[in-house]
């Protein structure tokens, strides 16, 4: 649906509503930052093509990263552009998500491994030309969420005066890089145990290049395709290391270890763990990215699922009358929680990125677990919105020419990607447990001297919903256990939940901050519904553990549903002009058949 089928009332309404809101979610940013991506993802070079195989696309991708490649001024400074380099990643995905997930390796796992280490003296014209793409390869097939464990090995050779790169077994096979033919010649930054004269210094990366211009692989390195994936079109490989020859310069140093020309080690780290989570500290800005392309393609989705209700007619409840979609309490209020959670898993990502932007010293450790928890959620959160906006739109959800089927696959490509989601909270949740989180305390005022709707009191219900989980978590760990396996175990699902509630408190309040910030009015009403909308349901998820506990009343557990309803009542005139303030470029969307005149 383009402008000109929209009423012409209702679209001059919904303007400035729409404005007021979109420059909350893009921080004021969407002019500047983020429009040159949308622009660029919005031209005739990104449209979606129709009956190419799976190999055409992957081709295809790396052509539009060398287009991407002639807007990016400086490749390594991008990757050190929090706000930049998650602005690009917003956008790529709802046009092309194997294009995203390369975009993503090669510009701040491999640029930003490289930026983030000593890199004087080396030659990188050939991969800020993209004549040579960029990889990264840490994760082996016997060792995913325990990279720290990887038997790939470099070691130093004292005669030759560099390093000998080697796979020792199958089960050491870097795994599932993309390294394979397609795009050209490629090289990576390759995570691999320093040895130095049989002692095992920890996991460094390596400068290593892997083809030649037709993508063949060089001598020593071979590439195994795998078997074709469900997520983003992407030329997965394992690939494995022969005795490969690298300069003496391929070892990225910085503080955490130099190695001098005579072998002579040193570190400012006296754990080979701590040597190796500095090492593949781009991780966690992935982690940002990650999100990033969840969020894009999460409100692109939701931006034609509600374009599409709003066109699309069907009966009334009186014989003859056609209505909208939309005019169905079944059909918008899911989609209007979905628009809910959306809105506060992007303010929520933008609080997080300038918390990242700014992180330094000892509080790093707190704004990676921030960091890893938020992208667990989001990814998880863009998946459920995802597979809502599709079904929304029935059959017409299917066809990937809509922009919603392929672009939900490759969300489960990004809950895997940089940590497991499960893995990331169940480590969060135990970090917490010992003292990595700050509880809020209990309101001293009465529950039956609130009102349900009350935006504090709902935080404060959040908070509450957090307590418990923490206080149950501490409950189980303390408990006789047979083994230290056993006690984790009883304590693992409440100290997911405490991680889980967390993030849910945090994204509720980004929310009623933006209510907050914004001048009163329908845009701060539409923001406070959200926020009462996305908490009330969480209040109702959670209401036996707090009336249990003396949180609510029974009168306000009864009360919920029609608040809920009053809520969805409110919002459901203005459903339009929330996901118009998505800012999704009418250029692109006109391409979607379902959305065409």
């Amino acid at each position: 649906m383009t402008d000109s089928q929209i009423p012409d009332s209702v679209s001059a309404s919904a303007a400035p509503v729409s404005a007021a809101l979109t420059d909350v979610l893009f921080a004021g940013q969407l002019g500047t930052t983020h429009d040159r991506w949308r622009d660029l993802f919005s031209s005739t070079a990104f449209r979606f093509e129709e009956g190419l195989t799976h190999q055409e696309r992957i081709e295809l991708s790396y052509d539009r990263l060398r287009l991407v490649n002639e807007t990016v001024e400086a490749p390594q400074v991008l990757a050190g552009d929090p706000v930049e380099l998650t602005a690009i990643h917003e956008w790529a995905g709802a046009v092309d998500p194997g294009m995203a997930t390369i975009v993503a390796i090669h510009y701040n796992l491999f640029f930003g491994s490289l930026a983030d280490h000593e890199a004087a003296g080396r030659d990188l014209g050939e991969y800020v030309r993209a004549d040579r793409i960029g990889t990264f390869l840490c994760t082996e097939v016997a060792h995913g969420n325990d990279a720290v464990h990887m038997e790939t090995t470099a070691t130093f050779d004292r005669a030759g005066g560099g390093f000998v790169l080697n796979t020792p077994h199958a089960g050491a096979q870097k795994f599932m890089p993309n390294t394979g033919p397609a795009g050209g010649a490629k090289g990576a930054v390759v995570a691999a145990r320093l040895i130095v004269d049989e002692t095992d210094h920890g996991v460094f990366l390596f400068l290593v290049p892997l083809s030649d211009n037709d993508g063949s692989p060089l001598p020593g390195v071979e590439v195994r395709p795998l078997p074709q994936t469900s997520s983003s079109p992407v030329d997965h490989c394992a690939t494995t290391f022969h005795d490969v020859r690298l300069p003496f310069d391929a070892l990225l140093q910085g503080d955490h270890g130099h190695l001098t020309a005579d072998g002579e080690f040193t570190s400012a780290l006296g754990s080979s763990r701590r040597r190796f989570l500095q090492s593949i500290g781009r991780v966690t800005m992935g982690k940002l990215c990650m999100t990033a392309h969840s969020l894009g393609v999460m409100r692109h989705a939701l931006d034609v699922a509600m374009r599409y209700a709003h066109t699309r007619v069907t009966s009334g409840m009186t014989n003859g009358q056609r209505v909208p979609l939309i005019a169905h309490r079944g059909h918008h209020a899911p989609l209007l929680d979905a628009v809910a959670t959306t809105y506060a898993a992007t303010l929520l990502q933008r609080s997080v990125v300038r918390q990242w932007d700014r992180a330094a010293g000892e509080e790093r450790e707190a704004y990676e677990r921030l960091t890893a928890i938020t992208k667990a959620w989001i990814t998880w959160r863009s998946r459920a919105v995802m597979t809502e906006c599709r079904e929304r739109c029935g059959a017409q959800g299917l066809i990937q020419a809509n922009g919603i089927a392929l672009q939900l696959a490759s969300i489960e490509g990004t809950i895997t990607a940089e940590g497991d989601n499960a893995v990331i909270m169940q480590k969060a949740g135990g970090e917490m447990l010992l003292g990595g989180v700050d509880l809020k305390p209990e309101s001293e005022i009465a529950p039956a001297d609130r009102e349900l709707t009350d935006p504090q009191f709902l935080q404060d219900l959040l908070a509450d919903i957090e307590r418990i989980s923490h206080t149950r978590a501490k409950a189980r760990l303390r408990q006789r256990a047979v083994s230290p396996l056993a006690r984790w175990n009883a304590s693992v699902t409440p100290a997911v939940a405490l991680a889980d509630a967390h993030v849910h408190r945090l994204a509720a309040e980004s929310l009623l901050t933006a209510a907050d910030q914004v001048p009163s009015g329908l845009p701060a009403d539409l923001l406070r519904a959200l926020h009462a909308l996305f908490s009330l349901r969480r209040v109702a998820a959670h209401s036996g553990d707090l009336l249990a506990r003396g949180r609510v009343t029974a009168d306000q557990v009864e009360d919920l549903p029609d608040a809920v309803d009053a809520v969805l009542g409110f919002l459901e005139p203005h459903a339009l002009d929330l996901t118009r303030a998505f800012g999704v470029s009418e250029a692109l969307l006109e391409t979607h058949p379902m959305l065409s005149a």
